[in-house]
């Protein structure tokens, strides 16, 4: 059984076809939303950041919502391979206290312990982020218009209602609800079109890089937004999986190929059409993108036959440790992913490779 399956689009294929696919062939890296199912991706990120991407020259950009963005924003660290490591560690072990007396931590509560894990990790080290030589970080949040401009126990529901009815007849009628923010390195341009959905482009600076970051994992009712961020405009800024929830942007002007490490094989335009079906298909916008994904049935083989998921906080309840084993053991089981890439690499040619 094959753990690792590799998807291409019509030109990348192409281009792996007559070329095979070299480091100094990548131009961009999406990182998806998706929460703990990013942990399987550790092996991957640690292999092409540390050993392969370093084989090449070339600047590539890195686009991210949610867990996607914090993972490639490790990888414009020094030290990049112990970057990730110390985040999957964190992660996987990652526990909130509920205090006495309490059922379950607010969003208030949840939102003050995350952004203070983020200062923790990133402390003194954005400037390595920023400053990178090749690495251009975009992070990608949704900044809510009209009645989701500012957070609010009534106007919040009712406006994410709202996206949901509107999203369901037309993706880019959520527009009229949100927009997507990029935080990008300064003087970097972004990498994709922005014709498919209502767009801002904002620097991404030492004095905003955790707030961007912490408002791009801020899931709705979960976390409490992100307001007013310094040098965006004012408003509530909420998880960046809303708008974009696997990064299916327009990649077509690429001229490189869009390397894409993902835990599935669709590439779901935004979090309102993941139940949208005839939305998880490709388009030309990802005629340039090779996904890496694990196949179906390696993801049986881990525990409980599914990938880590936030549903575990409730399967494992206060049983940390069971739920610790699991995210680590499927965490472990992702080296053959890695390996696997590595072999495809090495190995060359077409034969592997599917259709997206």
């Amino acid at each position: 059984m094959r753990a690792l399956r590799i998807y291409a689009g019509p030109a990348a294929r192409e281009h792996i076809a007559a070329n095979g696919l070299r480091p100094q062939d990548v131009r961009t890296v999406p990182g998806a939303a998706g929460g703990p199912k990013g942990l399987i991706l550790g092996p991957i990120d640690r292999f092409l950041f540390g050993d392969w991407l370093p084989q090449s020259t070339q600047p590539v950009d890195l686009v991210g919502a949610s867990i996607g963005a914090w993972r490639l924003a490790n990888a414009c660290l020094q030290d990049t391979k112990d970057a990730f490591v110390q985040f999957e560690q964190g992660y996987i072990h990652q526990h909130f206290e509920v205090p006495p007396g309490q059922k379950r931590l607010t969003a208030r509560q949840v939102s003050a312990q995350f952004g203070e894990g983020l200062r923790n990790f990133y402390g003194g080290r954005i400037d390595e982020v920023l400053r990178h030589s090749r690495y251009r970080l975009h992070v990608i949040t949704a900044r809510g218009r009209h009645i989701l401009g500012r957070e609010g126990r009534a106007r919040t529901p009712v406006g994410y209602l709202g996206a949901f009815i509107t999203n369901s007849v037309h993706r880019k009628s959520l527009g009229a609800w949100l927009e997507r923010v990029v935080f990008s390195t300064p003087g970097a341009a972004l990498p994709f079109g922005t014709r498919d959905f209502r767009t801002r482009q904002v620097e991404l600076i030492k004095g905003n890089f955790e707030l961007a970051l912490q408002a791009s994992c801020s899931i709705p009712f979960m976390l409490e937004a992100v307001h007013d961020i310094p040098g965006a405009p004012r408003g509530a800024y909420w998880d960046g999986g809303i708008t974009d929830y696997h990064l299916h942007l327009d990649y077509g002007n690429a001229d490189g190929i869009v390397l894409y490490p993902h835990f599935q094989k669709a590439v779901v335009p935004g979090w309102l059409d993941k139940g949208l079906k005839w939305r998880h298909k490709a388009t030309g916008f990802l005629d340039r993108m090779v996904v890496l994904a694990p196949s179906p049935e390696w993801v049986r083989s881990l525990p409980n036959g599914k990938l880590p998921d936030r549903n575990d906080f409730v399967r494992y309840g206060n049983d940390v440790p069971a739920r610790v084993k699991a995210w680590s053991t499927a965490a472990k089981e992702s080296q053959r992913l890695a390996d696997e890439l590595a072999e495809f690499l090495h190995r060359g040619g077409t034969d592997d490779v599917l259709p997206l």
